[in-house]
């Protein structure tokens, strides 16, 4: 299955391009499914079809989905109860009743995130078109998977579980219980979960299209998102350039305004990845024929991957050159810090723990540079760690 990830500043008009491109891949016979965050029903609203926490059909091939996350705080945490219900007892903990549950912050986003992994396993479609929030909540949205399970084996580590055995002779000693194995198991569940929408995101058949008003604001948005997904290893596909002005239109279109678009359209013709102008109809899209008539590009069925390569420079400079490109970066803004068998990246605002390749964790980092919006860390090996032939 391939995956569109969609998203821009709030009020780019994200949602409607997001139902566009999965009706116009719908129209093209692809089996899509059109998953939505949006807390209100404006994919419904577009589409003139209401969408609803269960999947239902909005026109031949399409089908759409906007999950409830309360209601699946609810059965989340009814479980999560139940499972640890000796634990409770001994605490002495009341237990809640699924009607006076409210989720608490962040509930909805992990809810979210486990309707894409379970709309992007289904084999009922094809093509999945997920309408993230607003740029800001999206690039959260998309480190979490990354960012809780690294807690997770830090604060839990898997190998502790080794220990089960010793967990009741040493509760005895130190007077206090142990963990429990439910918590271990928990964390393992957790793992998993979160792996399977890692493996979403880092699919090579997963993209990003990006939604935006040529304007000022709009390049500002588009070029603090472009370094953060690169950042996070996901391709831009697209560039979509909403609401954009006809070159020769009703005379009520400020004059300004149009130079405004012409020259940030301008700009971003220099990015990496195709920009495409969906033409400003006058009106707010409703409808099958409205969302024709933004005619926004199909998706590629042939996606390019994102690669992080490591280069083989040991003959001619005695280093290996790790590649990682950041459109966007400034020089000035870039940090790195070498963790044991880790390197923090930062990024102008945007900060990535990343695992070294298993060759690279035997060297010592030698230098970096920033070329061609190309970030190039060279490693040295260490001759400690380093195999040597004919030893």
């Amino acid at each position: 299955m391939r995956t569109i990830l969609i998203t821009g500043p709030g009020g780019s008009g994200r949602t409607t391009i997001a139902a566009a491109t999965a009706l116009t891949a719908a129209r093209e016979g692809t089996r899509t499914l059109l998953l939505s965050a949006d807390r209100t029903d404006t994919p419904g609203a577009a589409l003139g079809s209401a969408t609803g926490p269960a999947a239902r059909e909005a026109a031949p091939n399409l089908s759409t989905w906007r999950p409830d996350a309360a209601d699946r705080f609810r059965t989340d945490l009814t479980a999560f109860q139940s499972r640890a219900a000796n634990v409770l007892d001994l605490l002495g903990a009341s237990r809640l009743d699924a009607e006076e549950v409210t989720p608490l912050p962040g509930a909805e986003e992990l809810s979210f995130l486990r309707a894409l992994r379970d709309a992007a396993l289904s084999e009922r479609y094809d093509l999945l078109v997920v309408d993230l929030p607003p740029l800001p909540q999206a690039l959260a949205l998309l480190g979490l998977p990354e960012e809780l399970r690294r807690y997770l084996r830090r604060l839990l580590p898997p190998e502790r579980q080794a220990a089960r055995a010793l967990r009741p002779v040493l509760g005895r000693l130190a007077g206090v219980p142990m963990p429990a194995d439910w918590l271990y198991e928990t964390a393992a569940r957790w793992d998993v979960e979160l792996a399977a929408v890692e493996a979403v995101l880092a699919d090579r058949a997963t993209a990003v299209r990006l939604v935006a008003e040529p304007g000022p604001a709009g390049a500002d948005a588009v070029r603090t998102a472009g370094l953060a997904l690169a950042l996070r290893g996901l391709r831009t596909e697209a560039l979509i350039a909403n609401r954009t002005l006809p070159e020769s239109g009703p005379d009520s279109w400020p004059a300004g305004l149009l130079a405004q678009q012409r020259k940030t359209l301008a700009e971003w013709q220099e990015q990496p990845y195709g920009i495409h102008p969906v033409a400003h109809l006058g009106r707010d899209p409703r409808g099958d024929d409205d969302l024709a008539a933004l005619a926004v590009p199909s998706v590629n069925p042939s996606p390019a991957p994102v690669g992080w390569p490591v280069t083989d420079r040991l003959a001619e400079d005695g280093v290996l050159v790790w590649h990682i490109p950041l459109p966007g970066a400034i020089r000035d803004e870039l940090d790195l810090i070498r963790r044991g068998d880790e390197l923090v990246i930062t990024a102008g605002p945007f900060r990535r723990i990343v695992a070294l390749p298993s060759a690279l964790r035997r060297c010592t980092v030698a230098g970096a540079g920033l070329r061609e919006g190309e970030l190039r860390i060279r490693f040295a090996p260490d001759p400690d760690l380093w195999p040597v032939p004919g030893r």
